[in-house]
């Protein structure tokens, strides 16, 4: 996305001053100003790519090959017509070393991967959402790749949002658009894009499989040939197959739903772009749904393949 969606916006920190004071703080310990927006995306951005790179790479194919290698030879040595009637010790020796250097470069990327993870400069951004939430603070996303977890894992990761006792409710202030000293008006409030109802029906529908197009004409092939096979070698079993074809029908109608799935997702998409541009203007935007954090996720990763 051309305008990243920040999990905390300085807007979103100034609406609590207690916060932004320890934010502040955090950023003054770590050499960062976690409260200027884009240098905070432009840190998240690279620090991404860092933690992407890391784990990826020739080492850890490498590593995952000997692995595979190290536990297929003694399934697969015996079958050698070479190797037949050989000593155990040579049958099954290989596959020690195989394994012990592909684990050997698993565990060197692995200690690259979490060196990049908990650089300084992330552990204090994970600290200012801590921070975040301990104050009853929205924030609107928490990538997978920032505390170190796959896309599709669950749990904390690797290097979890640190956790703070509950901060006492903060006392109520003034509007920001109350006039201030002198007259002046305080800072106009940025609104919040509304959602759509199509956003909304893309999240009820969002985990609904996209299979029938492809399952349709497989059908479809499926009962031409039966038929063909009927006609052209006269067995009447054959044309039971036919019965593929309408179900074939049934299933490209249900596509038409997949295809609307399409077009909602489309809108989805145009719906976080447009929190994210609200977000740079200045509004506090709220916390995404797991389908759109999930959904702003694959977005960010189409954009940099």
């Amino acid at each position: 996305m051309s305008t990243p969606l920040l999990p905390l916006s300085q807007a979103t920190l100034a609406s609590d001053p207690r916060l932004l004071a320890a934010v502040r703080e955090i950023g003054v310990r770590r050499g960062f100003d976690y409260t200027d927006d884009a240098a905070t995306a432009a840190l998240l951005e690279e620090r991404r790519k860092a933690v992407h790179r890391s784990g990826a790479g020739a080492p850890g194919w490498i590593g995952a090959l000997l692995i595979v290698a190290g536990i297929l030879w003694p399934l697969f040595s015996p079958m050698v017509p070479a190797l037949s009637g050989k000593p155990p010790a040579l049958l099954f020796g290989p596959a020690v070393p195989l394994l012990a250097l592909g684990s050997w470069l698993w565990v060197l990327v692995r200690r690259r991967w979490k060196r990049q993870l908990l650089h300084p400069l992330l552990e204090g951004y994970r600290e200012a959402i801590g921070c975040a939430r301990a104050h009853g603070v929205p924030v609107t996303h928490i990538p997978d790749w920032l505390v170190g977890r796959t896309q599709s894992g669950s749990g904390e990761g690797a290097a979890p949002i640190p956790s703070y006792p509950e901060a006492e409710a903060a006392p109520r202030s003034a509007s920001s658009g109350v006039a201030g000293p002198g007259g002046a008006a305080g800072p106009a409030v940025v609104a919040v894009p509304a959602k759509p109802p199509a956003v909304s029906q893309y999240e009820a529908t969002a985990d609904e499989g996209g299979w029938h197009d492809e399952a349709g004409c497989l059908l479809l092939v499926a009962g031409a040939i039966g038929v063909a096979y009927g006609v052209t070698q006269d067995v009447p079993a054959g044309y039971l197959a036919g019965a593929l074809v309408p179900l074939a029908v049934v299933t490209w109608l249900a596509a038409r739903r997949g295809r609307e799935k399409q077009r909602l997702r489309e809108q989805a998409v145009a719906y976080v772009r447009a929190l994210a541009a609200a977000q740079a203007a200045g509004a506090r935007v709220p916390e995404l749904s797991p389908v759109l954090r999930k959904l702003l996720a694959e977005e960010t990763e189409r954009a940099t393949e």
